[in-house]
């Protein structure tokens, strides 16, 4: 089993050119499912992966239930689907077991956001001179400014950014590359930032931890609690909800679904559209406050 996670890792390096962050997600669901066959199934050898049916897959899915999500069970299974594809394709078996199995209805749920008062405040914490204080100002005014995933904005070169025309080359899930504008206030703080390191090459990393190497995501999200509580922003917001909030201001000012489909990097329209919902929300609530035949009235 191990030697088939392994041939299948090198296929999603060299065939597929999948991120880094991507194959590591794939096989630590692989290894999940290797480790439920031979612990709960006791399982072992060579030969286990021609005896897994639909069967041992609903098995495992019932232990999921016990503790994940169902959007968590739902990737879990599709990542089993494409191994057990790329096993077919292999010659290993003859059909694929996760075919056979429907996929967890994913639970409906509205991004978290900021406001936009929110937002102006979070961006204005940390103006304070300083290397590191200059990079997480402008990590935040990037983040919210061009609506980028947070492993996207890890794997910024320098290179990526054009101070001059204001825009920014992004390569997002699977590869693809988009351009994405930058305000006026991230550039001039990535301006003030590469400034205070010197004006580095632009093949370096755009943004360093303190030892010099490139910054981690988990370090992004930790930075951003403590700007948070600085801020006297009490929401429990990630990286991630400051794309939500880029996407659902934009949303609010008149931006179509369209045009906030390629910012982001969507492949889908309908992935989009759930920040329909949560500005019909504000909507509801601004027409609560201000009509004087409101429903709240």
């Amino acid at each position: 089993m191990q030697e088939l996670i392994n041939r299948f890792d090198h296929h999603l390096a060299v065939e597929r050119n999948v991120s880094p962050h991507t194959r590591r997600a794939y096989l630590q669901d692989l290894e999940e499912f290797r480790l439920f066959l031979a612990e709960e199934l006791k399982w072992s050898g060579a030969g286990q992966v021609q005896h897994i049916d639909k069967l041992v897959l609903r098995r495992y899915l019932a232990l999921l239930h016990k503790r994940c999500r169902k959007s968590t069970i739902g990737r879990k299974l599709s990542s089993l689907r494409a191994f057990f594809r790329f096993l077919v394709r292999e010659g290993v078996l003859v059909a694929n077991p996760g075919d056979a199995v429907a996929t967890p209805r994913k639970e409906k749920y509205l991004p978290k956001t900021l406001s936009v008062d929110e937002a102006f405040a979070l961006m204005e914490i940390g103006a304070a001179a300083g290397k590191l204080s200059l990079r997480d100002r402008a990590i935040v005014e990037t983040l919210y400014s061009c609506g980028l995933r947070v492993g996207e904005l890890t794997s910024l070169d320098i290179g990526a950014v054009d101070l001059r025309e204001g825009l920014v080359r992004v390569v997002g899930k699977g590869r693809k590359e988009r351009i994405v504008p930058v305000g006026s206030k991230a550039l001039e703080a990535i301006s003030a930032y590469l400034g205070e390191r010197g004006n580095p090459a632009d093949n370096e990393a755009l943004f360093l931890n303190h030892r010099g190497g490139r910054l981690t995501a988990r370090s992004i999200e930790r930075n951003l609690k403590v700007r948070l509580l600085q801020a006297r922003i009490l929401k429990d917001a990630t990286p991630h909800a400051l794309r939500h909030s880029f996407a659902t201001h934009l949303l609010d000012g008149g931006a179509d679904l369209r045009s906030i489909q390629e910012l982001l990097g969507h492949a889908s329209l309908s992935t989009t559209q759930k920040y329909t919902q949560v500005s019909v929300d504000h909507l509801m609530a601004v027409y609560d406050k201000a009509h004087p035949r409101s429903r709240k009235k």
